[in-house]
């Protein structure tokens, strides 16, 4: 049995199908499927090493939008996922929706390959939209997305996480981040290329924060060395800018001792939301405001809606009103259980068991 994995170029596209390549094996290794072998279509590695260690064959796919000056790209890309599907020809082709996607779900189509995607958000993307028309089944993280699909296609099964961070670390995460116990942490994240707003919101905010707090920071790769040579500014009358820690990315074993040792999150609304949820952790999201159909900004008030957030629209977002809405937060036991007790009920834990099952029930099909 082979099956082909594709997705844009983020995190928020390649993580996901990493986390149900992974219960692909299981379900599996339960049902004695002992032939699986996994495939990821796309125009560049994004992160190798998870691929090698879940076994997954990379096949290199070029992408390009529908733009006047990309369309020659896009045209190559289609035809070049022609040709390197009908040589795997796989059971099934999964989707996570991206441009990237494009050009192997459209070849999955013209080659009569059944096709099962996945959205993330509460309005889907172009390229999952168009998708949906054909694929066999649509999963959805947030159940208003299933509105733009047939719904006999739908099934609702939240974000695949992958096994190595779906748990928080229980113990050594003040010595792995050199952290004192006696403090509370905040984890700032924004996505696996960091986030400008939020980033400069926080080195305003950080002469008052590390008064009391310890922060993580992820920052993002291309960001961290400038970072690190204003904060020589920021805190340099401050004594305790050890309480300050940026990181440009956080690896699978950072984000996992970070999710253990935080007490409050701070975030984008993309797919980090259902992340923060099976952490069970209190959050205070921030939407992109420039993503498509604005669905960040859905995203979170969907979140919030189950009572597991506080939204801040980045429009209004200032130093004195994060701090605010930080101390809002710790100085209320009340508040602080609440959105805890809001963010377990939003998390749905198997939704990687839940896809890997439904594809390869769809795969086994093709494959008689």
């Amino acid at each position: 049995m082979k099956i082909v994995l594709t997705g844009g170029g983020t995190g928020g596209h390649f993580y996901p199908l990493i986390a149900i390549a992974e219960n692909l094996k299981k379900v599996a290794l339960s049902e004695k499927i002992i032939d699986l072998d996994l495939f990821y279509f796309g125009s560049k590695i994004f992160d190798a090493d998870s691929l090698f260690d879940n076994n997954i064959s990379f096949v290199e796919v070029p992408a390009g939008r529908f733009t006047i000056a990309e369309f020659p790209k896009a045209i190559i890309g289609i035809f070049t996922a022609l040709w390197q599907l009908y040589k795997v020809y796989p059971d099934l082709v999964i989707g996570k929706g991206g441009f990237d996607s494009l050009p192997t779900l459209v070849a999955a189509f013209i080659l009569r390959i059944p096709v099962l995607i996945h959205e993330s958000d509460s309005i889907p993307g172009k390229v999952n939209q168009l998708a949906g028309k054909f694929a066999k089944r649509v999963a959805v993280s947030f159940e208003e997305a299933g509105l733009y699909f047939k719904s006999e296609k739908i099934a609702w099964t939240g974000q695949p996480i992958r096994k190595e961070i779906i748990l928080p670390a229980k113990e050594g995460f003040f010595e792995y981040f050199k952290l004192n116990p006696g403090l509370p942490t905040i984890l700032v994240l924004g996505g696996s290329q960091g986030a400008d707003a939020i980033n400069e919101i926080i080195l305003e905010a950080l002469p008052r924060l590390v008064e009391k707090y310890q922060i993580i920071h992820q920052v993002g790769p291309k960001n961290l060395e400038e970072i690190k040579i204003r904060i020589e500014t920021i805190l340099s009358k401050s004594a305790d800018k050890e309480r300050y820690l940026p990181i440009g990315s956080l690896n699978p074993l950072g984000l996992k001792m970070a999710a253990g040792v935080a007490k409050l999150v701070i975030s984008r609304a993309g797919s980090m939301i259902f992340e923060i949820a099976v952490w069970g952790l209190p959050s205070i999201i921030i939407p992109l405001p420039s993503a498509h159909a604005d669905h960040q900004r859905k995203n979170a008030f969907n979140y919030a809606r189950a009572g597991a957030c506080i939204v801040v629209d980045e429009t209004n977002l200032s130093d004195d009103l994060l701090i605010g809405e930080i101390e809002g937060i710790f100085t209320n036991p009340i508040k602080m259980d609440d959105l805890k007790a809001g963010a377990a009920k939003f998390a749905r834990r198997d939704a990687g068991g839940v896809i890997a099952r439904e594809a390869l029930a769809i795969a086994t099909r093709h494959e008689k």
